[in-house]
């Protein structure tokens, strides 16, 4: 049986950013919910405003992957299941909760370094807004629109 949304939602919580603390997990899940209801651009043309479609769209979150850089990939989101700090993240975001400073933002990535790069992905349609914990984030930018 395929999971709820809620349950969907909570595992990748988990799985992206079950240790990047509770702003973390707020903002990933912000992430998430901006590209459910994306007026624009590629997340509504390719999701249609479907959170499972955006959760599954290829390449988009390691989690969802079978394998990485050819092997296999022991963290996903089929691998343990979300804990009730996941399922209340879930929930706020599910509420349309918005993070202060992630409000706009359609991408993230963790850089394993210091330093995000200014735009993301390389295609330039997402601009460096902030940094929480591990994770840069980033705004869609007038190119987008055009994905």
């Amino acid at each position: 049986m395929p999971f709820t949304a809620r349950e969907l939602l909570a595992r990748l919580i988990k799985c992206e950013a079950g240790g990047e603390g509770m702003n973390g997990m707020k903002a990933v899940a912000n992430v998430v919910m901006n590209r459910v209801h994306a007026s624009y651009g590629e997340y509504l043309r390719v999701c249609q405003g479907d959170l499972r479609k955006v959760v599954f769209q290829p390449y988009q979150f390691t989690c969802v992957m079978d394998t990485v850089y050819g092997e296999v990939n022991p963290q996903t989101i089929w691998a343990t299941p979300p804990e009730d700090i996941h399922y209340e993240v879930a929930d706020w975001a599910l509420a349309g909760n918005e993070l202060s400073g992630i409000a706009d933002c359609l991408w993230y990535y963790n850089p394993f370094s210091p330093s995000c790069s200014d735009i993301f992905p390389s295609s330039g349609t997402g601009e460096f807004i902030t940094r929480v914990n591990q994770h840069c984030f980033y705004n869609p930018t007038p190119l987008y629109a055009e994905t």
